[in-house]
């Protein structure tokens, strides 16, 4: 859907108006819900000295992610993107054991080094060494990547928030922080060209309802109240589902082409996620005496 609606709209306006609708369709439910997520009085309030943090949780999984996303997915293809993205659970695996003090064992670092050598195959540095590949594929790529680190920093900062805050709260500060750091490109993108608003065909416009309505509120929102309960590692394994519904409508919708190299390291990469995370607690036996 991204792919498609960035044909009609800039990347940052496009991002600007996608969260600003979505801060305002959450005000009324920010205003009536308390520290416990219930909706009612006496309404939640947010202690100063969290405030950094929230802001910095919006900087990464709003701020970051979307522009590091949105510059990628207009380079590179659709597949690729949702293949890049399996890396997030692995990121979750390091970055949980690092901030989180979550267990890692040996057969989780062999997963992370299975899903790193597909990750090169399909950032292309195979056709990069025999010099045949597409710069702007390649940079696109990387982008993906560059978004997967800053949105699992930022969930690693909410899965703290979440002991003090319901989701939802988390969710409308991300959401604020995203629309006022995406003000200023939105208003470049009308100087630049004050007609591009005026070509918006009703595709485009679906296209930001859905992308407001469902991949902000509703996924971020339900995403946020499902890390509540379980872990971040148990979270992200639900990107496995990603990758596979991706592909199948990028071939349908965008025409794209599966090749050789994405389905290498497709296939690497879930080996690889699976000995780094679904394969975590299986092994927790057999590696008891290799635990880092």
């Amino acid at each position: 859907m991204a792919k498609v609606t960035l044909e009609e709209f800039p990347p940052m306006s496009l991002a600007f108006l996608r969260f600003s609708i979505a801060s305002l369709l959450l005000i009324p439910f920010l205003l009536t819900v308390n520290k416990k997520g219930v909706y009612t009085k006496p309404k939640a309030k947010i202690d100063k000295k969290d405030l950094p943090k929230l802001i910095l949780i919006g900087i990464f999984v709003i701020t970051l992610n979307i522009t590091f996303f949105f510059e990628g997915i207009i380079k590179t293809s659709a597949t690729n993107a949702s293949v890049l993205t399996l890396i997030i659970p692995l990121l979750s695996v390091v970055l949980g054991w690092l901030f989180l003090k979550e267990k890692i064992y040996l057969i989780n670092l062999a997963g992370i080094l299975v899903a790193f050598l597909g990750a090169i195959v399909v950032i292309q540095l195979p056709e990069i060494l025999f010099g045949n590949y597409s710069p702007g594929v390649l940079f696109g790529n990387i982008l993906i990547i560059l978004a997967s680190i800053s949105w699992v920093l930022g969930i690693i900062l909410s899965r703290q928030m979440l002991k003090k805050y319901p989701s939802l709260i988390i969710t409308a500060v991300a959401f604020f922080v995203g629309t006022v750091s995406f003000l200023i490109p939105f208003f470049i993108d009308l100087a630049k060209n004050p007609d591009w608003l005026q070509s918006i065909t009703i595709l485009g416009i679906l296209g930001l309802i859905y992308m407001t309505m469902l991949s902000s509120i509703s996924a971020y929102f339900l995403f946020e109240w499902g890390l509540a309960r379980t872990s971040v590692i148990k979270a992200d394994l639900f990107q496995y589902i990603e990758p596979f519904v991706a592909a199948g409508l990028a071939v349908w919708v965008l025409g794209e082409q599966i090749t050789i190299p994405f389905i290498i390291g497709g296939i690497l990469i879930t080996a690889g996620v699976y000995l780094g995370t679904l394969a975590k607690e299986p092994h927790h036996k057999a590696y008891k005496t290799h635990r880092i």
